[in-house]
């Protein structure tokens, strides 16, 4: 009988916890998006006004940013500096690959990869310029109702919990 109730109990945590686990990627996800939006936006001003270097942009946005978006420009920079490939997307695909982004993130920033260094001032713009509207459409898509999205998330989990946990018992 204990047995039951204590199986019953890991099912409805289990479940409610992979609700929460959803809440926090959504919540990761969205942190990650805002702050490739600023480091885009550094960028642009950076290739704008300065005319940075690539390897050394990279390296200037890495120190702009403080999550795991910087540390992918950080590991590009590296990339870059160690020149095992001279084209930067195929640096920024490596520098991508050993990152923990979501998905989309990662995707983003492989479209920008293509076009850093590949073209001239103007298609560089152009490039970061596109890349920011395609990540901030995503970001209002995903900040709409965002509470409530998150909140249902959490009570689905632990509905879901207890509903398999009734069936159980």
């Amino acid at each position: 009988m204990n047995l039951k109730w204590i199986g019953g109990i890991i099912i409805l945590l289990g479940c409610g916890g992979f609700g929460f686990c959803l809440a926090a990627a959504n919540r990761r996800q969205i942190r990650e998006l805002r702050e490739l939006s600023a480091i885009l936006d550094f960028l642009s001003c950076e290739l704008r006004y300065r005319l940075t270097p690539l390897p050394e942009l990279c390296l200037m946005a890495a120190r702009h940013g403080r999550g795991s978006v910087a540390r992918v420009f950080r590991s590009l920079h590296a990339e870059l500096e160690r020149q095992i490939s001279p084209d930067a997307r195929c640096c920024m695909s490596a520098a991508v690959s050993n990152s923990c982004l979501s998905l989309p993130t990662k995707q983003f920033l492989r479209d920008l990869g293509n076009g850093l260094g590949r073209f001239d001032l103007d298609g560089q713009l152009q490039e970061i310029q596109a890349t920011k509207e395609k990540v901030e459409q995503l970001l209002d898509k995903l900040t709409k109702d965002l509470d409530v999205r998150l909140r249902s998330y959490q009570t689905l989990g632990l509905c879901a919990g207890a509903a398999l946990a009734i069936l159980l018992l």
